[in-house]
């Protein structure tokens, strides 16, 4: 069959490359990769005897989505219709069977009972990958096999927050030491476009590789840039970031560590605090050294030990030889049988005020600067992305809720527990920019 179709130069290459296990195309609006991917996968099924499943996290969503853009194509290509070598396409069951045997059927992971009649599928599609659970991905990936064909996961999504398991799966995450492992820069690939990395085909896409976009609704896109940042670096650039307000808008990272032991060096002791926040299987331990310039009111955060996993006798052994235990630590007071077995261990434990989460924020927020040491990388992946929640029946903000658990955060309230950030009047910092 010889199929004569007017596609995206940005997509070519993608569209028949096949190999690869797994393909992540992340893009802003109207980029055209949902587009794309399904022309692709009708290639493919018309060449190849395959079986494809589709899946969205609501079942509900499939048919006003990928369904009518995969009828659609096929509708645009004469391929649809009730005669021997057309395409039948059917709603209840919805499924699309074409004249070779290929089939493509679609599943919510909302209803994960069914997912357990996916065999001989070779191929599957996540669409709007972002909104499916990390568990069920896996679970999927787990499910996915065939004796002879080759196998392979299409992951699409809008770029959304760095907190989402699609980032840190693909990206950036942390291991259980607590240190940042880079599976690939983001930035990379807003440069380079596309790219492959641990056998995974990255691609990157905005508006401005959609030929087919007409002006005016890339002027739109350009608009959003006035009135919603973060709309506006999703939708028109495509980029991963963070979504919300800022709790922390002060919040930078130093030119070196250096620059602050300079800075802190110059503080008295009696200005220095260390705090520490409990936590073991999905949480961390997180131990916070900082000094306060109490005439400027600058917060700096210059030695950080952030792990998990571990028993407190392993705790206590990796802080002593550190040198933590000859230091005092306010901690968490809801903790008391932790606090008195490092008190026995010789630690200079002390618990905190039982201020709420809001009171504690607050105090934190009304430092003018929060200077971060660049070897603090916890520290500086947790605050600078931390914003506000928001409640999901009328999106306003939750003041003493954030869209991670931050346990940098809150080793910070107890380390600031006994210092009062006084004569300052708290500093309006609610724009979207975070400034």
């Amino acid at each position: 069959m010889t199929i004569n179709k007017v596609i995206n130069p940005r997509f070519e290459n993608y569209i028949y490359d096949w190999d690869y296990k797994i393909y992540l195309l992340v893009g802003g609006y109207g980029s055209s990769k949902s587009y794309n991917t399904a022309f692709k996968l009708i290639i493919k099924l018309l060449e190849e005897k395959r079986k494809l499943l589709v899946v969205r996290e609501v079942f509900d969503t499939l048919r006003d989505s990928c369904y009518d853009l995969l009828v659609e194509i096929l509708t645009n290509m004469d391929l649809v219709g009730d005669g021997k070598y057309k395409v039948k396409c059917t709603i209840s069951p919805m499924k699309i069977r074409f004249p070779n045997g290929s089939q493509i059927i679609f599943k919510g992971m909302d209803k994960p009972d069914k997912l357990k009649s996916i065999n001989g599928v070779s191929i599957v599609w996540l669409e709007e990958c972002s909104e499916i659970k990390y568990a069920g991905y896996k679970e999927l990936l787990g499910r996915l096999r065939h004796p002879t064909q080759s196998l392979h996961f299409i992951l699409t999504t809008n770029p959304v927050g760095t907190e989402t398991w699609v980032y840190t799966h693909f990206f950036k995450s942390v291991d259980e030491q607590g240190k940042e492992r880079i599976i690939l820069d983001d930035n990379e690939l807003y440069k380079r476009k596309t790219i492959v990395c641990n056998n995974v085909y990255y691609h990157h896409s905005v508006a401005d590789d959609n030929y087919f976009l007409p002006s005016d609704y890339i002027d739109t896109l350009d608009d959003m840039k006035n009135y919603d940042p973060d709309l506006y670096r999703v939708a028109r650039l495509g980029r991963f970031g963070v979504n919300g307000l800022k709790v922390l808008p002060q919040f930078e990272v130093a030119e070196s560590h250096e620059w602050v032991m300079a800075r802190v060096n110059g503080i008295s002791e009696r200005f220095k605090f260390n705090g520490m926040d409990f936590g073991f299987e999905v949480s961390y331990n997180a131990v916070i050294r900082c000094a306060v310039d109490d005439k400027n009111k600058d917060l700096y955060i210059y030695w950080e030990w952030y792990k998990n996993h571990l028993t407190d006798v392993e705790i206590s052994k990796e802080l002593k030889e550190l040198g933590t235990d000859k230091i005092s630590i306010s901690t968490d007071c809801a903790e008391p049988k932790s606090i008195t077995f490092y008190a026995q261990e010789g630690f200079q434990m002390r618990k905190c005020y039982k201020l709420t989460r809001l009171e504690n924020t607050k105090k934190i927020k009304r430092f003018r600067h929060i200077y971060c040491s660049p070897e603090c990388v916890n520290t500086i992946r947790e605050l600078s992305t931390l914003v506000y929640a928001k409640n999901k029946r009328n999106d306003e903000l939750i003041y003493d809720e954030f869209n991670i658990d931050a346990h940098t955060f809150s080793a910070l309230w107890y380390a600031l527990d006994h210092y009062t950030v006084a004569d300052i009047k708290e500093i309006p910092r609610n724009t979207r920019k975070g400034s």
